[in-house]
């Protein structure tokens, strides 16, 4: 099965707006020197930005396609092996 790093980068992301979400708005405790609610944004913003950047690379990378043809042809020779493979574009 055929899985496109478009999908990771999405499902990542998708994990840091929640984490940064609930770091962000639920959390109420604090600790010395790093403020939680700054870092639940932080995570939120880069989680939106992986989900993004996920989103782009699904459209733009999943109309890629690589073909491949193999075939034997018999000559004079004996026979030969014959394999052909184009990377190209959907239309």
């Amino acid at each position: 099965m055929y899985r496109s790093a478009g999908t990771g980068l999405m499902g990542f992301g998708a994990v840091l707006v929640v984490i940064g979400a609930i770091l962000k708005f639920a959390v109420s405790a604090s600790a010395s020197g790093v403020s939680v609610p700054t870092v639940g944004l932080i995570l939120l913003l880069v989680g939106i930005a992986l989900f993004i950047a996920g989103l782009i690379a699904l459209l733009v990378g999943g109309n890629r396609r690589s073909v491949t043809h193999e075939g034997v042809q018999y000559g004079q020779g004996g026979e030969e092996r014959i394999i052909e493979q184009k990377d190209r574009w959907a239309s």
